[in-house]
């Protein structure tokens, strides 16, 4: 047999509406085309399938056997050729994600190492700016997802999804005679400790000096202007504490993390895309890539972060 899915198309089309004229219109197709395509079928089989009258066709036995075979035939066609566009989705293009500093170094490093371990052909891009730079980026067409730390983001331009709610922690040194001690510590407490503070446009600074400002405290600021990774480097150093989120804090032993009270500062990490448009398949996984590693650092972290609540309609 030499069957093929354009016969098998023809076949079933007549089979359900009874006619050859009609079942020609719905495949678009001339009633001469489809007649051969059903003939050549009957003869790669070797027997009819329709009974042909003035008022219609009718299946003949062959054919109702045929019918039920033909449909899973074409049924199996149409999802092997989803499954393939869905592949070959994934073997070309690009994902453009942003990210603030803080997770570029945390969150996004293992995001990126998962969805690039599955699929490495998809071209990547990542822009490292603080939230509102990135959603900036975003409302002009240059990134197609976003994490954000910023509640404020429009709703009538962005797409918002909380991730992770996470607390901002002080770190020391996990040396001998560490600069913090105990389990929690006071806001009032930090501001009297040598403090190593990031570069203004940083979230997390901007949220700390709110703080201090708030409570009417002037930090006892030792560095001023750093990126993360040096933040962090001097801190292991013992040159000062810093006020850090909770999420850089996993698999690094040279640093000693404390709670914060009085007041307990925290931040909502957030996916943002644009309101509108439909994510591409490479974008749409790598949405569930995120979603799947902020579960994980949750897991990880404990009390200082958990999943985030949805936002309210």
């Amino acid at each position: 047999m030499d069957m093929n899915l354009e016969q098998l198309r023809a076949f079933v089309e007549v089979a359900n509406v009874g006619n050859f004229t009609r079942a020609a219109e719905q495949l678009h197709l001339a009633q001469p085309s489809l007649s051969r395509q059903i003939g050549s079928l009957e003869q790669d089989l070797g027997a009819e399938l329709f009974r042909r009258a003035r008022g219609g066709s009718t299946l003949t036995t062959a054919g109702e056997s045929l019918l039920p075979l033909a449909r899973r035939m074409l049924a199996d066609a149409d999802s092997v050729r989803r499954e393939l566009a869905e592949l070959a989705g994934l073997e070309r293009g690009r994902v453009r994600l942003g990210a603030t500093p803080t997770l570029c170094i945390s969150l996004v490093t293992e995001v990126l190492s998962a969805f690039h371990a599955a699929h490495p052909a998809i071209e990547l891009h990542l822009s490292e700016q603080g939230s509102w730079r990135l959603l900036d980026e975003l409302a002009a067409g240059e990134l197609d997802l976003a994490l954000i730390t910023t509640s404020d983001a429009p709703a009538s331009r962005f797409d918002v999804s909380p991730l992770l709610a996470e607390e901002l922690v002080v770190i020391s040194s996990g040396a001998a005679d560490p600069l913090v001690a105990g389990d929690a510590i006071q806001l009032a407490e930090v501001a009297r400790l040598p403090l190593i503070v990031f570069s203004s446009s940083y979230d997390v600074r901007i949220a700390s000096d709110a703080a201090f400002r708030s409570a009417g405290l002037t930090p006892e600021v030792v560095l001023e202007g750093a990126e993360m990774d040096a933040v962090l480097r001097f801190v292991e150093r013992g040159l000062g504490v810093a006020i850090v989120p909770a999420t850089v804090l996993i698999d690094r032993p040279a640093l000693r993390s404390v709670r914060l009270e009085e007041p307990t500062l925290t931040r909502t990490i957030s996916v943002a895309r644009p309101v509108g448009l439909a994510p591409t398949r490479a974008v749409q996984v790598m949405q569930r890539t995120i979603a799947a590693t902020a579960t994980a650092f949750a897991a990880q972290a404990g009390a200082t972060m958990r999943l985030a609540e949805p936002a309210a309609a």
